[in-house]
């Protein structure tokens, strides 16, 4: 249960406790998210799924394991190991921290890893955030749960607790952003690494950097600009009335 590291030879758990935060959170997280999703980019964060969840179908516009849902759809499934998980700090089991969008992120407990679909394909690469006792690697493919041909594959070092500050309690602290980008069309995605000790959020199409993209400054000044021309516009309508 992100179980016992080689670092400290002592057993971390990702399922500390038992779980305290209510269907209602949950729900109301997922959709706090879809609102505030930047439409040109596809970010998969997770929120809106239960503790120790299948993901499954949630963002084909379907149920999770545990049946949150509907989730939003992106024409994107998971397999049946790929669970969600919710930090301990928000009421769930998650023995981790600072992670990149509270509160909820993405592991794998059995199976070699997670494996995510997207029956439509996409090309070029994908982003996303990871921590991980050991090294992760992700394969890319061209066939549907991780069959076809190997599309490309990318490796990242173990980093779950390098320089962590912050978020008070949980081991797996560190997150580090990566990308990964091959050529062709890809239809399925295998996330792998140590089981029950790698955990992933953000996974992020559209973007080389995870997450949800912010407004550009210029767009901010824009928007500011209109706000006091606006202002002053009503002052010079009271004043002439």
């Amino acid at each position: 249960m992100f179980a016992t590291t080689m670092v400290f030879a002592q057993t971390i758990s990702i399922h500390d406790g038992q779980q305290t935060v209510t269907n209602g959170q949950i729900k109301a997280w997922g959709e706090a998210n879809q609102q505030n999703a930047n439409r040109n980019v596809i970010v998969l964060d997770f929120e809106g799924l239960g503790n120790s969840d299948a993901v499954s179908q949630f963002y084909n516009g379907g149920l999770s394991g545990l049946g949150f849902g509907p989730g939003p759809n992106h024409g994107v499934y998971f397999g049946g190991t790929t669970l969600a998980l919710i930090d301990t700090d928000a009421g769930g089991t998650g023995n981790f921290a600072n992670e990149p969008s509270p509160n909820t992120i993405m592991f794998f407990l059995s199976g070699g890893g997670a494996v995510m679909n997207v029956p439509a394909g996409f090309t070029t690469g994908f982003s996303f955030y990871y921590t991980s006792v050991g090294t992760t690697t992700v394969y890319v493919y061209d066939g549907l749960d991780g069959t076809g041909n190997l599309l490309g594959s990318t490796s990242f070092p173990p980093n779950y607790n390098l320089n962590c500050t912050g978020d008070p309690t949980g081991a797996f602290c560190h997150w580090d952003a990566v990308g990964v980008a091959f050529a062709g069309t890809a239809k399925s995605i295998s996330f792998t690494g140590s089981e029950d000790q790698t955990g992933f959020d953000d996974v992020t199409f559209g973007s080389i950097t995870p997450g949800p993209v912010d407004v550009p400054v210029s767009n901010w000044a824009l928007f500011i600009g209109i706000g006091l021309i606006l202002v002053f516009a009503v002052i010079r309508f009271r004043r002439v009335f």
